[in-house]
């Protein structure tokens, strides 16, 4: 589909009826104009922590931007008379201004209906402008990211109203701005019904694995009983110290992502030179962090050998215990509330293998443990299956939005590029 509108854009007279302007080429016919220009700049509401109150108005902050959509897994509420605050209204844009973290100046979300009349936090900006649909596409792009780095400088951490005010933007005429929006909404469209599969499908497989795992319900052929063990009958732990120095590279376990190299987790190597007192966990073996394990931070290492801090707990199933099978028995609820449970402490939970080993546990057959993998990893291909087409739309929408935002392919009257949007479309009808 992609080699669709790269041959469509390989015309020798491309450049032809273009001009040059401080934003690069673009079509003779299209304006450059500053969002100051078209547009205004509202600010938002700063508050006391004493202003905090879960009866208050939802205040919206740079947590509840997250993939250019809007969250609410991080709410703040403030005491505010409506008269001292600017509520948001539908195709408002909320951009982030200032924080701490300079990557995550610029980012933004277009406000929905549902989402109208919530405030807004100090350190965002509301957009309002006539032209949002369009615009809002076009604070997705490099031409929207240039402007946001030109301005932060060197040093500074935000951007002022009087600098968002002179960004400048390709403008195109009414008619073909509004086909443009058109056509990348389609996209955000497909983007999120993809989105709310996936969604669906992970709740799925949640309630196939609450069910199989616990032996509520039960695969045809299978009447067996369960038997009940300990972890400590299933597992077994072990500590390999890095005495001869093995030359593996340094791994941490995350609560989402599994083993992960270090300089990959925390940017930089945060291992001394001295690595004996690390611990070698090879291929096929479990380990988790004491401290973390009530979070997920517990996984099963796939590569050949690496080694760990010698903080993390190491071991490794026996012939009762499928590999896979603990891994997903690690996501029910049911088993969480246990870890939670069997810990030991104050403000932070520890889970030693002591504690661990005495966890109790209901197991099938190996040959039942099989057939219940089976079930759930045809449900994972599945999701995966989906990710990756979610993947594939998002980088099909990038590639459409950079073209259709410079102008280098025109939507108007053009009906080769309306047959390629067809045939892509088609497609998707398909894959649905």
């Amino acid at each position: 589909m992609s080699e669709m509108i790269k041959e469509h854009l390989d015309n020798p007279k491309a450049n032809e009826g273009f001009k040059k302007t401080k934003i690069g080429l673009i079509p003779d016919d299209w304006d450059v104009v500053s969002l100051g220009n078209i547009g205004k700049i509202i600010s938002g509401l700063t508050y006391s922590p004493n202003d905090i109150n879960e009866n208050g108005i939802l205040v919206l902050r740079s947590s509840n931007v997250q993939n250019r959509q809007l969250e609410f897994n991080d709410n703040v509420y403030v005491n505010v008379d409506e008269d001292d605050f600017n509520p948001v209204i539908e195709n408002d844009i909320l951009i982030c201004v200032r924080n701490g973290s300079r990557s995550l100046i610029g980012k933004n979300t277009l406000i929905n209906k549902e989402s109208e009349g919530y405030a807004f936090g100090a350190f965002m900006t509301v957009y309002r402008s006539k032209l949002n649909k369009f615009l809002f596409h076009l604070f997705d792009t490099d031409i929207y990211n240039k402007e946001v780095h030109r301005n932060l400088g060197a040093t500074i951490n935000s951007i002022n109203g009087s600098d968002l005010k002179k960004f400048i933007m390709p403008l195109p005429p009414e008619n073909e701005r509004l086909k443009i929006a058109s056509i990348l909404s389609d996209w955000d469209e497909a983007i999120e019904n993809t989105q709310t599969l996936i969604e669906k499908l992970q709740l799925r497989k949640k309630g196939l694995m609450q069910q199989l795992l616990t032996g509520k319900t039960r695969l045809a052929g299978f009447n067996e009983e369960w038997k009940e063990y300990k972890f400590g009958d299933v597992t077994t732990k072990f500590s390999k110290r890095n005495k001869e120095l093995i030359n593996a590279r340094v791994y941490s376990v995350t609560n989402d992502r599994g083993f992960i190299l270090q300089t990959e987790m925390f940017e930089r190597e945060v291992a001394g030179d001295d690595l004996t007192g690390y611990k070698i966990i090879k291929k096929n073996e479990f380990a988790y962090n004491p401290a973390r394990v009530n979070v997920g931070s517990i996984a099963l290492f796939k590569d050949e050998i690496g080694i760990i801090s010698s903080l993390y707990v190491c071991f490794k199933t026996n012939e009762k215990l499928l590999n896979d099978y603990l891994i997903n028995l690690l996501e029910t609820d049911e088993l969480k509330h246990r870890i939670n449970r069997y810990g030991e402490g104050g403000v932070r939970i520890y889970l030693w293998y002591y504690l661990f080993e005495a966890i109790k546990i209901k197991l099938p057959s190996v040959v039942e443990q099989k057939a219940i993998l089976e079930i759930l990893d045809a449900a994972d291909q599945e999701i995966e299956h989906q990710q990756n087409y979610l993947k594939q739309l998002q980088a099909q929408k990038k590639g459409l939005m950079q073209q259709l935002l410079t102008g280098k392919i025109r939507v108007l009257n053009n009906v080769k590029l309306f047959y390629i949007l067809i045939q892509i479309f088609h497609h998707l009808l398909i894959f649905f």
